[in-house]
């Protein structure tokens, strides 16, 4: 089994930290300032975390939404988790995608997560 690769972080990696989360830039990131947060406990699922760790994580991404706003002023954000595998978790320890979005980076950024299932994603053409 492979070791998780969020319980090995190197600590240079680390952008912020509170006691029970941290950030980092993703590794493959989606756009400029692509950022996870990290529950430092190892777990899967956001339902597992205590109410105490879940507020610390949406803290810290309240926090790093403010340090991308001064470094790169992006137009959006998209936040996501992809809680199971059911849902496209890929690494089996939680973490929160905060994705600065530019006006122009897509043709057209309506519907947003929705594209997971591209045809419900254009509801506003489909009614």
């Amino acid at each position: 089994m492979k070791p998780c690769p969020f319980c090995e972080l190197a600590a240079l990696r680390v952008v912020s930290a509170n006691d029970h989360a941290i950030a980092i830039y993703d590794g493959f990131p989606i756009s400029p300032g692509h950022v996870l947060i990290i529950p430092k406990r190892h777990v899967a699922s956001f339902f597992e975390l205590a109410t105490e760790e879940q507020g610390a994580m949406l803290g810290l991404l309240a926090e790093m939404r403010q340090l991308l706003q001064k470094e790169s002023n992006p137009d959006g954000f998209n936040i996501g988790i992809n809680d199971g595998t059911a849902a496209g978790q890929t690494v089996m320890h939680l973490h929160i995608h905060l994705i600065p979005r530019y006006a122009g980076d897509q043709p057209d950024p309506r519907g947003g997560v929705r594209w997971i299932f591209p045809d419900k994603a254009d509801y506003w053409t489909n009614r």
